[in-house]
C-alpha cells in the first residue's frame, strides 16, 4: 500500500464510481479496477460493495477513508513546503463572515492585491458553522469567524472585536416600544449565523415574542427589509453606519454581554502555513482595530 494506492481508493469511495475516479485522475477504469483490488488484497479484506450503480464502501473501507485523506493532505502540504521559497505566491483560499468582508476587507484586500500580485486569493463567505466546517474538511486554508471557538483541532487568534447592536424601522424609538408592536419578526442570515443566535438571546432577554424568520443571503436585502419595517435585526455597529445617518433606519445600543463580539481568524493545526497566509495576516492585523462609535443622538 502506497500513497497513489490511497489516492485512487479515496477518489473512487469520494465518487462512489470506479469509471468517475478513473476520469478525474486521467486514467482508465481497467487500471483503477485492478489497483483497488490489488490494494483489497494486500488488506485481506473488500473494501467496496459492487453494484450496478457503481460501488459503496465496507466497514473496513469507511475506516480506511480517514487515513486516505489525511495521508493526501500530507502530500499536499509537502508539495507546498518544498515549493514555498519564502516569496508570496500561488493560490491562498480564505472565508469570512458576510459582515466581516463588508466591513473589514475591503482595505486588508487593496493592500494585499498591491503588495503581492502573484498570490491567487479567493474569498468566500458564509456562516460561522459553514465556514468552520469547510476549514476542518480542508476546503479552506482559514477563516474570519465569530467567536468564541472552541475545537482540538483548530488554532485560533481574535483580530476584530465588533460591538452589536438592535436594527430596526426608523421610527422604533427603542426596545421598550419594540416591546409594545407584539409579535417580532426577525431578519437574519440563513442557520449556522452566530449573529443569529444572539438575536434570539437578546430578545429573550427583552422579553419579546418572536414569529418565523425571514433568511436572507446579502446585507442590503436585511436591511432593505428592516428598513421598510417587515422586522429586525442584529449587526456589527459599523455595518448599518451608513443606513443609520441616511436615516433609514434605528439602532440601538446593548448591554456589553450581548454587545460585543470578538471575530477570530480560525485554521487546522495541521495544516502547512503558507508564506501567502502568513503575509495576509501580517496586512491584516494592523487594522484589528475596534470600529469607532456612532454616537446615537
Amino acid at each position: 500500500m502506497d500513497a497513489a494506492d490511497l489516492r485512487i481508493f479515496e477518489s473512487v469511495a469520494r465518487n462512489g464510481s470506479m469509471n468517475r475516479a478513473a476520469l478525474e485522475l486521467h486514467t482508465v477504469q481497467s487500471n483503477v479496477t485492478a489497483r483497488v483490488r490489488l490494494l483489497e488484497e494486500e488488506l485481506g479484506t473488500p473494501l467496496f460493495h459492487r453494484h450496478h450503480r457503481g460501488v459503496e464502501l465496507t466497514a473496513a473501507g469507511r475506516r480506511l477513508l480517514p487515513f486516505s485523506r489525511q495521508m493526501a493532505r500530507l502530500l499536499d502540504d509537502a508539495r507546498s513546503a518544498v515549493k514555498d521559497d519564502g516569496v508570496p505566491r500561488g493560490p491562498l483560499i480564505l472565508g469570512t463572515l458576510e459582515t466581516t468582508a463588508a466591513l473589514r476587507m475591503p482595505d486588508v484586500l487593496a493592500s494585499f492585491a498591491l503588495a503581492y500580485p502573484q498570490v491567487d486569493m479567493v474569498l468566500r463567505t458564509g456562516t460561522t458553522a459553514s465556514l468552520i466546517d469547510d476549514v476542518l474538511q480542508y476546503r479552506l486554508d482559514g477563516a474570519f469567524v465569530a467567536g468564541p471557538v472552541h475545537h482540538d483541532d483548530l488554532s485560533t487568534e481574535a483580530f476584530f472585536r465588533e460591538e452589536m447592536v438592535l436594527v430596526t424601522a426608523r421610527h422604533i424609538r427603542s426596545i421598550a416600544e419594540l416591546a409594545q408592536s407584539g409579535d417580532v419578526k426577525t431578519i437574519v442570515f440563513r442557520i449556522g449565523c452566530s449573529y443569529r443566535t444572539r438575536l434570539d438571546i437578546v430578545l429573550a432577554r427583552h422579553s419579546l415574542r418572536v414569529s418565523t424568520p425571514l433568511e436572507f443571503g446579502s446585507l442590503d436585502a436585511m436591511l432593505g427589509c428592516v428598513a421598510a419595517g417587515v422586522g429586525v435585526t442584529l449587526l456589527p455597529k459599523g455595518v448599518v453606519a451608513t443606513a443609520w445617518r441616511e436615516g433609514r433606519v434605528a439602532v440601538h445600543d446593548l448591554a456589553p454581554e450581548d454587545a460585543r463580539v470578538d471575530t477570530m481568524f480560525v485554521r487546522r493545526r495541521d495544516v502547512y502555513a503558507s508564506t501567502a497566509l502568513n503575509a495576509f495576516l501580517e496586512i491584516a492585523r494592523p487594522v484589528a482595530t475596534p470600529t469607532p462609535a456612532l454616537v446615537l443622538a
